[in-house]
């Protein structure tokens, strides 16, 4: 892989701000991919949350579900361990605009309405960390120092 590359899709001038975005959000994205992928933490399970998805237009349910869930899943380690943030980021704010527009958006803003503020506040998080990279604390830092 080109090396100007690597650095470009590593690098961050980020401080600690990104660590207190990163950890918490990817905490709450890898539980929710969790719920999808194995049903942890009283999910559904690929099979479950694969039925739920087909009902609502997302199909394949199965596919669909293993797409979102791994990239939950995925995405949320990514950013606690601050890995490859950038790519990790960008996937997770498409996630939440298909979960905003495809399920919440319809119930306007508020979760006690099943609204999307938590899809937009996730959505916000994950586009602020692709613009500013992993920040201090990250592996990403440390390979890009390399």
């Amino acid at each position: 892989m080109n090396n100007a590359f690597l650095n470009t899709l590593l690098s961050t001038q980020a401080g600690w701000g990104a660590l207190a975005l990163r950890i918490p959000v990817g905490i709450i994205f890898a539980a929710h991919g969790a719920q999808k992928l194995f049903g942890w933490f009283g999910g559904y399970g690929l099979e479950g949350t694969g039925q739920w998805m087909d009902s609502i237009g997302l199909s394949p349910g199965y596919l669909m579900a293993l797409l979102a869930g791994g990239a939950e899943f995925l995405g949320g380690l990514a950013l606690i361990i601050g890995f490859l943030v950038r790519p990790a980021s960008a996937v997770l704010a498409f996630a939440m605009l298909i979960a905003i527009f495809s399920v919440h958006i319809g119930n306007g803003l508020f979760m006690s309405n099943n609204g999307y503020e938590f899809g937009l506040a996730l959505l916000a998080v994950s586009v602020s960390l692709f613009f500013s990279g992993a920040g201090r604390a990250s592996v990403d830092r440390l390979i890009a120092a390399q």
